[in-house]
């Protein structure tokens, strides 16, 4: 059956948004209009025609609005095979009235525990229970009934109406149910991890994820693989999935990553701090009162590797550093050498003044450039979890939100670092904690002077970070005497101090652990290191 006229239709939501229009339009279509609740209310207070449910089953609402559409006529009328010699009797016998639409949203749930405050009865209270029922078996049996479920859909119900007789096409029905078994899906999804956590099992047997889509993107990490973007529901702070587009060319794929990890480097920092991302690594960071400067140092990082970029800020961009980023190349690039620069996205709490146009109104690239406003970055919190899918599977884990675990960490060599090495070991400790692994850091005045990362052996690692710094940081001509390295995991052997001395550094900080220790201190002795052990590792693969 393909064309089914609409007749009847119940309607019961609690997202009224655009139902007195709809409402009316069905009616005025010949459309019999049956609702409960506050749902019915709004629609006879229109004047428009409506019979409310507990008329049309001769039953009460009952437990204190529990149970309204919980009733043998409202599932029947639904479930019923109009092909079905068996249902067509049944339909007689039991004096059912077939319904041909329903139009339903949902207690939201999800509101209900952002909340400040919501409690475990609160959200119980907010379970939907007739509603889902209605939308699984509307969606169940589309090939006779119709299922609506974001108010989105009411002018393609109407427009489609209009033009077949007040009728709607199976391929309607049939893409209206899946829609509407992914939201019940979605429902319960969020209602299972919310009970899990609450009973403290962030692990649980059986676990479930559900993301809203937000867009399409034009392709995914290569032109040959289809791609879209979803919003995860669990997203309690400011970050990319919530960030607000303020101008530019859409988000893409790579885009997506490599924007994170610079939002989520910057957000690590307490001071004011720029961090430039390119191919999901710090290409530059640094931290200072002055925003500018700190962009500047983050800059010399890598002038050439800075091209391109993602520039993340945990500031509002002022001004001043708008004219700066879009000067780059002419303040500094130029002199030092770079090929040229463009940035593909700024990402900051928000834009003062007249940052946006002086940083949209650059020739070239400034009207491509991605501008996302990421609101206040208050605390990161562990309410979500991360996936790592591999064939056939997927791997959950916390969220690495172990900062500067300070009261862990140990001077383990002779010499006691002085106030400004300990401050860079801070900062070289949180960048490398944001570097892909095996990961090397250098820093000096608490800027990046260079990264090795995902190498295969760590020496080589520590022997590319130390290239970077010394031939392209700033052009070739940063002084990394005296600056710090950073390790993300221990030192198996004591050799990669040795090119930590030769990269200039006079300070190293690794998290410890392995067989050697004895044998990497009495190394870092011997070259008059000071040396940290945090006592915890930063992989980040």
């Amino acid at each position: 059956m393909d064309a089914v006229k609409i007749k009847r239709s119940l309607i019961s939501v609690f997202d009224k948004t655009g139902i007195e229009e709809f409402a009316r339009s069905l009616a005025d279509a010949g459309v019999e209009l049956i609702s409960s609740g506050g749902t019915a209310r709004a629609i006879a207070a229109a004047g428009i025609p409506v019979t409310d449910v507990k008329e049309w089953t001769g039953f009460p609402e009952m437990l204190g609005h529990r149970v309204v559409t919980l009733h043998p006529k409202v599932h029947g009328s639904l479930l019923a095979l109009r092909d079905d010699p068996e249902h067509q009797a049944d339909i007689e016998k039991y004096g059912l009235e077939p319904i041909d639409m329903v139009v339903a949203s949902l207690y939201p749930f999800e509101d209900a525990i952002a909340k400040e405050g919501c409690t475990l009865a609160d959200a119980v209270e907010m379970i939907d229970i007739g509603g889902p029922t209605m939308v699984r078996a509307a969606a169940k049996n589309h090939k006779f009934v119709t299922i609506v479920t974001e108010p989105s859909q009411y002018a393609q119900v109407l427009d489609e109406m209009a033009g077949n007789d007040g009728a709607l096409s199976f391929a309607t029905r049939q893409s209206f149910a899946a829609k509407a078994f992914a939201m019940t899906c979605h429902y319960d999804t969020v209602i299972s991890r919310y009970m899990a956590a609450a009973t403290g099992d962030d692990f649980p047997e059986r676990i479930g994820f559900s993301f809203t889509k937000a867009s399409d993107l034009r392709y995914g990490e290569n032109p040959h693989q289809r791609s879209a973007f979803y919003v995860s529901p669990d997203a309690a702070e400011p970050c990319i999935a919530r960030a607000t587009l303020l101008g530019g060319k859409p988000i893409s794929y790579n885009n997506y990553f490599d924007a994170n990890g610079a939002v989520e480097l910057v957000k690590d920092f307490d001071a004011p701090a720029v961090a430039i991302i390119k191919h999901a690594n710090p290409a530059g960071c640094a931290c200072d009162d002055d925003l500018v400067e700190a962009y500047r140092k983050a800059y010399f990082g890598d002038v050439n590797a800075a091209m391109g970029g993602i520039i993340a800020v945990n500031r509002p961009v002022t001004e001043a550093l708008a004219s700066a980023i879009v000067e780059t190349y002419k303040r500094w690039g130029k002199a030092a050498g770079a090929g040229g620069y463009f940035a593909e996205i700024i990402a900051a709490p928000s834009f003062e003044g007249k940052s946006l146009e002086i940083i949209q109104a650059r020739k070239g690239w400034g009207g491509d450039v991605r501008l996302l406003e990421l609101g206040p970055l208050t605390g990161k919190t562990n309410s979500e979890k991360f996936i790592k899918y591999v064939v056939g599977g997927a791997i959950v884990q916390d969220r690495d939100l172990l900062a500067l675990n300070e009261d862990d960490w140990k001077v383990v060599t002779k010499r006691q670092p002085t106030e400004s090495e300990l401050a860079d070991m801070r900062f070289a400790w949180l960048v490398c904690k944001h570097t892909k692994s095996n990961a090397i850091t250098l820093a000096k005045d608490l800027a990046l002077l260079g990264a090795g990362a995902g190498q295969m052996s760590r020496v080589n690692s520590a022997r590319l970070a130390g290239i970077i710094a010394a031939e392209y940081g700033g052009g070739g001509v940063v002084d990394t005497a005296g600056c710090t390295l950073a390790s993300d995991a221990f030192f198996p052997f004591p050799d990669s101090l040795d090119w930590a001395v030769e990269a200039g550094a006079t300070a190293v900080i690794e998290p410890g652990g392995s067989k050697k220790d004895a044998d990497v201190i009495a190394r870092a002795d011997e070259l008059g290191l000071t040396m940290i052990f945090t006592g915890a590792r930063h992989f980040n693969h």
